[in-house]
């Protein structure tokens, strides 16, 4: 398997969508103050924990604060055999609505 990088803009199309899980890695502190909607915390030193845990026929996509974390996330978890994307910029790039919990 390999990963691919999208855009922000692209990100709109996949929440919500069946299949499809977004993970925010960044802390929970982090996560709290504001995330993309329907994202799940898993901060980056925890995702090993999680490597082979996620249904194989789902699309991942990891998002950080501004991108690198994901894209070593992506090239981490491609072992398993993900289909996974990386959201090229992380949430400062990112312009849509946040959801705080």
């Amino acid at each position: 398997m390999s990963f691919d990088t999208i855009r922000t803009n692209e990100i709109i199309k996949y929440i919500g969508k069946q299949n499809v899980i977004i993970i925010d890695l960044r802390d929970r502190h982090e996560y709290n103050s504001g995330h993309i909607p329907g994202a799940v915390n898993i901060p980056y030193e925890d995702l090993e924990n999680h490597g082979n845990q996620f249904p194989k026929g789902n699309l991942l996509i990891f998002y950080c604060d501004r991108g690198n974390i994901s894209l070593l996330a992506a090239r981490d978890l491609m072992k398993y055999g993900y289909n996974i994307k990386s959201l090229y910029g992380g949430l400062r790039a990112y312009h849509g609505t946040l959801d705080k919990s």
